[in-house]
């Protein structure tokens, strides 16, 4: 591990130099690569300039302590000493999962998409709720919200709601948000007063390169332009601007309507149709690769139950790892950080251990 350690901070040592050199940015494109490489090592190579100043404090203290004969100067380099000591094994560890593999798609923003599951309309009425959540968990954490598409029924509901949330790291911590949410609760058109079950189904994809990622060819594409339909604004619902989506190789549809602009709609729709066919490629790598696949928190199976939301107790119980809250109003208003902190340390928990064996 410290071999690799002082590897990277020569690199970091060769882009700083280089970025430093009166012609790098005469090259935009190499500058932006430099930029993202710094970037990425910066944690890594500052928590590991730190790592050998402890090292280099332990060394300096147990060589002052065998010379040192006053008491109370042995005192304080014990308590220099020590907190040396705790410090670097804080840090060893740190470094550990720094080191491992990054998910190329961390760094990207997301497209979500969200469809009622079992439940008729109380299910539509959750997956409206949850789309909430994460417009106020992306507010939070200063994100952009747009909204692609939304099948809404009368009563406040949606039976699907597709939309991009574009900020810094947005996949590494949403993506443990893909899978089955279960909700119980007393529907408001229930006189029995008896608890039902309903569940929304969630997908976090990773936004994809239109250059880099998935190439669409032309042919295999049908699209077909309409006038929007459900809420819109005044000229949303009067203008052929909603854009549909066919491809027909994997037989995929999306819709985008949002927008007062057919070009802006195409654009959003051709978006989501990316995403949709990298996901699938992603998908077939999970399945390849079993084992990865088991060793991860909740970033394959969109089949999995992943969550239940128990509103006469107040609850959210995540399955995966075991954690339950009662906070169940907070975390509806978009307060989830605390359950993916522990999503993504079970998940570096996992791989530490896969990699030691």
């Amino acid at each position: 591990m410290f071999d690799k350690l002082e590897d990277l901070l020569i690199r970091f040592e060769e882009i700083m130099s280089e970025l430093h050199e009166p012609t790098v940015t005469q090259n935009p494109e190499r500058f932006r690569k430099l930029m993202k490489e710094q970037s990425d090592l910066t944690p890594v190579v500052e928590a590991y300039r730190e790592y050998k100043k402890c090292n280099q404090d332990i060394e300096d203290s147990l060589a002052m302590l065998d010379e040192e004969s006053d008491e109370e100067m042995r005192e304080l380099l014990k308590e220099t000493l020590n907190e040396s000591r705790q410090r670097a094994a804080e840090l060893e560890e740190q470094l550990r999962v720094l080191l491992l593999p990054k998910d190329p798609n961390d760094d990207k923003n997301v497209i979500v998409e969200i469809r009622a599951g079992a439940g008729g309309d109380e299910a539509a009425l959750f997956a409206a709720e949850m789309y909430r959540l994460y417009v106020h968990y992306a507010e939070k954490r200063h994100w952009r919200v747009e909204t692609m598409y939304a099948d809404e029924i009368g009563i406040g509901g949606m039976k699907e709601v597709n939309f991009m949330i574009t900020g810094k790291g947005a996949y590494s911590r949403l993506k443990y948000e893909s899978g089955v949410h279960r909700v119980q609760r007393v529907p408001e058109t229930e006189s029995g007063g008896r608890i039902h079950t309903s569940t929304v189904t969630v997908a976090v994809i990773p936004e994809v390169d239109e250059v880099e990622d998935i190439v669409i060819d032309e042919k295999d594409i049908r699209i077909d332009v309409m006038r929007a339909s459900g809420n819109g604004g005044q000229c949303v619902n009067t203008t052929d601007s909603a854009v549909r989506l066919t491809h027909y190789p994997t037989g995929i549809v999306v819709y985008s309507q949002t927008e007062k602009s057919q070009l802006q709609n195409k654009n959003k729709a051709f978006a989501l149709l990316r995403a949709k066919l990298y996901d699938i490629e992603q998908q077939k790598a999970h399945d390849a690769e079993a084992e990865l696949r088991r060793s991860q928190i909740g970033t394959g199976d969109r089949s999995e139950k992943i969550r239940t939301y128990n509103f006469p107790q107040g609850r959210v119980t995540d399955h995966r790892i075991g954690l339950t809250l009662y906070k169940l109003d907070k975390v509806m208003d978009g307060d989830i950080d605390e359950i993916l902190d522990v999503c993504i340390a079970a998940d570096q928990a996992a791989k530490l251990l896969k990699m030691s064996v």
